[in-house]
């Protein structure tokens, strides 16, 4: 194999996992696959920012606001100052704004807990992942 292949097949991958959660979001009426991500991101229990929320799922920056002013519409989230910030916020599910998580994610949590009980060696999956992806930012650098 040679470069290009590789990262054609990579591609493709990465591609059709991406469909296989915008569909799972679809098929619960989750409105955008962003939105589902957000979920995602918010429902591990901490606190993340806006920004950082945006970096570690590329969700573009007025994408999510959009999402999350929604979302605080509807009082699933409350939206706190980060000390010493003055235009970063802490994003943090509220008890509903979990439950409406919860709702959405439970069945999802199930089946990938499914999926990575098949895996032969999930932290060596990620290890060369991280690896790939730090190497991909000077792709992005230029």
């Amino acid at each position: 194999m040679n470069e290009r292949t590789f990262f054609y097949q990579l591609g493709k991958l990465v591609y059709q996992i991406d469909g296989v959660y915008e569909t799972y979001g679809k098929n619960c009426r989750v409105s955008s696959p962003n939105l589902l991500w957000i979920l995602y991101a918010l429902n591990d229990g901490e606190r993340h920012s806006q920004k950082q929320i945006c970096d570690d799922w590329a969700i573009p920056r007025s994408t999510a606001n959009t999402i999350i002013k929604d979302l605080q519409s509807k009082r699933y989230i409350t939206l706190s100052q980060i000390k010493g910030e003055r235009r970063e916020l802490l994003v943090s599910l509220t008890p509903s704004g979990k439950q409406y998580a919860d709702g959405i994610l439970s069945d999802l949590y199930r089946r990938e807990r499914e999926i990575y009980s098949q895996l032969d060696s999930p932290d060596e999956i990620l290890a060369v992942l991280r690896q790939l992806a730090a190497k991909m930012q000077t792709v992005a650098a230029k």
